[in-house]
């Protein structure tokens, strides 16, 4: 309590007033009535794991799961030498301060309850709460970076005690084991958690609210294990409001934040407002980004003024991310983007390197066979937690690119300073809009609003999260393939004078095959017919004369008039 105190001393005489959140109708605002549109980061994947994040969601999902699959490998102790590890690298105050710089003005904590109490099974007198010094070190250690970022912290309970919902990745659900509604015990961990919670950050001015129950899904009464068609779900509400008069009773200020059943939209039988500092959210996955797919979240607004949030979003194509935020700011809703980091990922703001050692772990959890041994797995893992530092993870600047600049911005802008001459590899396309730095055909994921309309955007997973599919070869050099007739991709190069230059194409094809060359403002620079090469990678240099670039920038387009032209690179000379 003592550091708490201290904090909120430092807080306070750092930035002289409180920047306290509140609602003011529908909107949300600061102590001195400014509109604040949160525009944030969840950190999934520190606190809480999915298996997905550590590519084991084929055979271990839920955190436990993992944890008892790496137990296997290199026991207990060296598990939790993984872990701790593992939470000690995963977010750094070098992490806040990238969010910072790059955008972002709030952070969503996704909090793992084992991190700060014991589970009702393990409590030594039954009833009673051990409070873990962990996940609150944690919780301050993050909120200092935030404050000295001037961001703002939203606490998300993401795995409550046992665990809110039937998908059991989200909570850490261990289905053996009572859940959070069919336990009067967990329910009371639950209220106590956040009671301790609120009693010390209660006068912390960066603390952006409290988010009291992620994604409950479970069916009370209905037929959807997800509780997607319940239609009063009156437990949801009683315990969100019993939870919200625990905060009172020490925390009259901070912003409370609610989530429906079915995975946070499903608001039907909500009870009136319990509270007068209140905020909706809601979550918003692979659909349109369109009024329609916000409506029930505006009415919810409109109908009890009070504002909404976007709680979580994310796992789409960078044209979803630039429409998403597009859409949202326009009906002056804040948001927080998925996840934080996660191995081999394209679609975040950064990316942790997979290695081969790791790949032979996944390998044998999966499939059996040899049993690597104890002294391999343990550096293999130890390597993993390193690669989660932020130093070490790759930045994804054309997410960011994407999730800021793109909103307002619709110009291209170089990925890499291209020269000619000089050797361009496909894959460093300009920075841009759909439609600006890039034409494909298949550039986003709607499965949820038509399953026929399910796409991988990039559907090699590679370096990029465009709609030019990226992949890698079999010598490990990179390619754009699947490239489709009619499709187009642009790269700003500098001539350092102006002349006639060669291109050579290093491309693979099965058919023959022909591109053209074009400015970006139409005129056309080129064409060359492609030979087939025999495979998608046989590769073979076609050449191009006369391409006249001015001395400076020179904005070129590729374009494919066939389907099948993969393009490895460009060689200007």
């Amino acid at each position: 309590m003592k550091r708490a105190i201290l904090l909120s001393a430092f807080l306070l005489s750092q930035f002289g007033t409180s920047q306290l959140l509140k609602t003011q109708g529908q909107k949300i605002v600061n102590d001195k009535g400014e509109n604040i549109q949160l525009r944030g980061l969840g950190l999934g994947g520190w606190m809480l794991q999915e298996g997905y994040m550590l590519k084991t969601a084929d055979f271990a999902g839920p955190q436990y799961k993992i944890k008892e699959k790496i137990a296997e490998l290199i026991g207990e102790d060296g598990m939790n030498a993984f872990y701790k590890a593992y939470l000690k690298n995963g977010i750094t105050k070098q992490d806040i301060d990238f969010l910072k710089k790059a955008g972002f003005n709030s952070i969503r904590l996704p909090m793992h309850y084992n991190l700060y109490t014991l589970p009702i099974e393990k409590e030594p007198v039954k009833g009673q709460n051990t409070w873990l010094k962990e996940g609150f070190d944690m919780t301050d250690d993050l909120l200092k970076w935030c404050a000295d970022n001037k961001m703002y912290l939203i606490l998300d309970l993401h795995a409550a005690p046992g665990g809110q919902g039937n998908d059991v990745n989200i909570s850490d659900n261990d289905k053996s084991k009572p859940s959070l509604w069919e336990s009067e015990e967990n329910q009371k961990k639950t209220i106590a958690l956040w009671k301790k919670l609120a009693e010390r950050y209660k006068d912390e001015p960066w603390i952006g609210g409290y988010d009291l129950i992620n994604e409950p899904n479970i069916n009370f009464t209905g037929k959807n294990p997800n509780g997607t068609d319940e239609m009063s779900n009156a437990p949801l509400w009683k315990l969100q409001k019993e939870i919200t008069e625990a905060i009172r009773t020490v925390d009259q200020k901070h912003l409370i934040i609610i989530e429906g059943n079915g995975w946070g939209n499903n608001y039907n039988g909500l009870t009136p407002l319990w509270d007068n500092n209140m905020v909706f959210s809601f979550h918003k996955y692979w659909n349109n980004n369109d009024d329609a797919t916000l409506k029930f979240a505006l009415d919810l607004r409109e109908k009890h003024n009070a504002p909404i949030w976007l709680g979580e979003t994310g796992e789409n194509s960078n044209v979803w991310f630039t429409e998403l935020i597009q859409l949202l700011d326009k009906h002056n809703i804040g948001y927080a983007f998925w996840p934080m980091k996660k191995i081999d990922n394209i679609a975040g703001i950064t990316n942790v390197k997979i290695t081969p050692e790791y790949e032979k772990l996944l390998h044998y959890w999966k499939n059996g066979g040899e049993k690597p041994s104890k002294e391999f797995a343990e550096k293999a893992l130890m390597q993993i937690a390193d690669n989660y530092k932020f130093s070490n993870v790759e930045i994804k600047n054309d997410v960011i690119d994407a999730m800021f600049r793109q909103t307002t911005d619709g110009s291209t802008k170089p990925f890499k300073n291209l020269q000619a001459p000089g050797k361009i590899s496909a894959t460093d396309y300009d920075l841009g809009r759909m439609g600006a730095a890039y034409l494909d055909k298949d550039f986003i994921n709607l499965w949820v609003s038509d399953p026929a309309k399910r796409s991988e955007w990039n559907s090699g997973n590679q370096l990029r999260n465009d709609g030019v599919d990226i992949y890698k070869g079999k010598n490990k050099e990179y390619y754009v393939g699947k490239t489709e007739s009619g499709e187009w991709i642009q790269y700003t190069i500098q001539s350092k004078a102006g002349k006639a230059y060669t291109f050579d194409i290093s491309y693979a094809s099965k058919n023959p095959a022909k591109i053209r060359i074009e400015e970006a403002s139409g005129k056309q620079l080129g064409s060359l017919s492609l030979q087939s090469t025999g495979g998608n990678e046989i590769w073979k240099t076609a050449s191009v004369k006369g391409i006249n670039l001015q001395k400076g920038e020179n904005k070129i387009r590729i374009y494919f008039e066939n389907d099948g032209v993969n393009l490895k690179s460009i060689e200007v000379k």
